[in-house]
């Protein structure tokens, strides 16, 4: 697994950039205090370890003493951000409007209240216009303490115009908020868990939805109330596996930025996921031409200043173009083909292990076990997946699930034998355990447990009956989840057919492509 460090402060520097360090040593030099240059011996010191080492930070900074250096650690990390700050202040438009409001608060407390209404006024407009309804809102708070405290004679109908400022903003804040925790919930509970298993969590979910959707969408009026709206009804279509719902409202995603482009620069991250939410729905509905045309506009995206500038906007950049790349594999079939990426991948995860959380590394696993499976390297294969049932996480029990599935496949191909009987049991106990068992992976076991031993004249008419059978629940909507995960249905075409699985893979998706012109 990636190694991080959990230092904070060593975390915080190895994030920096050349021009941001050189920036901070000459915004912490502007005075020579003791102080000031204990911290720049600190900061070197860790600016050159590679992983964090206390014994070591400490004879590489002979003045600080052990007892000293908690405090000094802090201050340094207290003086990184001030400096980081300063820097990046005409980056962002949220550092930009926390210093008006700051500004603000100084001059009032200096009992400059015209002074401090006027920068207050600049910052509303700032707010309105960049639709940042939480800045509005403090914004108005500090001026109606000013009007209630003093006599400013700043407008003669004030009172009524912040009431109803403070109640339009409150009750937009209200509905956005609703909205963000319905979307986090949902979205919450699909990294938990996955797709719905059964009618009984495909019910639950959908109770819980209707019941927490405070309005419908014609409602919506505000980017924030529309944006997370889409994204709620993303998260409950994609739990559903309705990938037509999921598509319609990741392009509704998307298209809210079109409409909006400034506010790209102000939530870029959100402007991503959206785009990796709207190429996978092309993915999951097989429409290549859209998927290659978005993956396209994303990859020139990613170019930008606007992503190259920013680390956090870099990393998922890369996350969702190397799946996009990944998916494109898995569609048209070219699995070696595909291998070619893995190396950069791994140097990438290694790279950016600070940045990259735990879902998405096992995402990465999962897809590379995939790519080496399908282009015939089960030894690769094996050892990829390892990774994933080696790892002790609490996330996503349905890729867990499959990943010992596909760990159980890649042992069948080379003929252990004498550990697919062991392999069976624990691989059914866990996915049991997990409740995760739907009736595709029930038949696959069945087989398992009942042809391994088959010699292969034998066994071919008992992957002809399995196909049958599989082929029959192909559009059951919670079957559609395992077909996803593991395209059962072609493995078995290549054994009954007797070529190999990308070859099968290549064939359908060339009949797609024939058939979409």
């Amino acid at each position: 697994m990636p190694n991080r460090s959990t230092d904070a402060l060593f975390q915080l520097i190895h994030t920096m950039e050349k021009s941001e360090k050189r920036n901070f040593k000459l915004y912490v030099t502007r005075n020579t205090a003791t102080e000031d240059l204990k911290i720049i011996q600190v900061f070197d010191a860790l600016d050159k370890m590679n992983e964090y080492d206390e014994e070591m930070l400490l004879k590489k900074s002979p003045s600080v003493k052990k007892q000293q250096l908690s405090n000094i650690k802090a201050h340094l990390y207290k003086q990184l951000l001030a400096s980081l700050r300063l820097l990046k202040t005409n980056e962002n438009i949220h550092i930009q409007l926390h210093e008006q409001l700051d500004y603000a608060h100084l001059l009032y407390n200096k009992g400059l209240y015209l002074q401090s209404l006027k920068m207050i006024e600049k910052l509303k407009e700032t707010a309105v216009q960049h639709n940042q309804v939480t800045f509005m809102m403090q914004a108005i708070f500090l001026e109606k303490n000013i009007e209630v405290l003093h006599i400013t004679r700043s407008m003669e109908d004030r009172a009524e115009v912040l009431a109803s400022e403070a109640e339009h903003s409150s009750k937009r804040l209200h509905r956005i908020t609703l909205l963000s925790n319905l979307a986090l919930k949902l979205y919450s509970w699909y990294i938990k868990n996955g797709h719905a298993r059964n009618e009984q969590e495909a019910a639950a979910i959908k109770q819980y939805f209707e019941e927490s959707l405070p309005f419908e969408g014609d409602q919506a009026t505000g980017f924030y109330e529309k944006l997370y709206f889409f994204q709620s009804y993303c998260w409950f279509a994609f739990i559903l596996q309705d990938f037509l719902m999921y598509y319609r409202y990741t392009q509704k995603w998307v298209d809210l930025f079109d409409r909006e482009p400034f506010m790209i620069e102000i939530e870029t991250a959100h402007y991503i996921k959206g785009m990796h939410n709207l190429i996978s729905a092309n993915f999951d509905l097989k429409n290549h031409k859209k998927f290659e045309e978005y993956l396209d506009k994303f990859e020139r995206f990613s170019q930008t200043e606007l992503v190259t500038g920013n680390d956090n906007n870099r990393v998922q950049s890369f996350v969702y173009i190397h799946i996009a790349k990944l998916n494109k594999h898995f569609m048209e079939g070219t699995f070696s083909e595909g291998l070619l990426l893995v190396p950069h991948i791994e140097q990438k995860i290694k790279e950016y292990s600070l940045y990259l959380d735990r879902h998405r590394i096992l995402v990465f696993y999962y897809k590379i076990s995939s790519l080496y499976f399908g282009s015939g390297d089960y030894d690769k294969t094996i050892s990829f997946l390892n990774k994933i049932i080696n790892w002790k996480v609490d996330l996503r029990t349905d890729l867990q699930c499959y990943a010992r599935l596909l760990h159980l496949l890649a042992h069948y191909e080379i003929g252990n034998f004498d550990i697919l009987e062991y392999l069976i049991k624990s691989v059914y106990r866990f996915m049991a355990k997990m409740e995760n068992l739907s009736i595709v992976e029930e038949e696959i076991f069945k087989f398992l447990r009942n042809s391994f031993h088959l010699s292969y004249r034998k066994i071919r008419p008992e992957f002809e009956k399995l196909l049958v059978k599989l082929k029959s629940i192909e559009n059951n909507r919670f079957e559609t989840r395992a077909f996803s995960y593991l395209d059962i249905i072609s493995w078995l075409e290549s054994k009954v057919y007797e070529k190999p699985f990308q070859t099968i893979i290549k064939e359908k998706s060339n009949k797609l492509l024939q058939g979409s012109h």
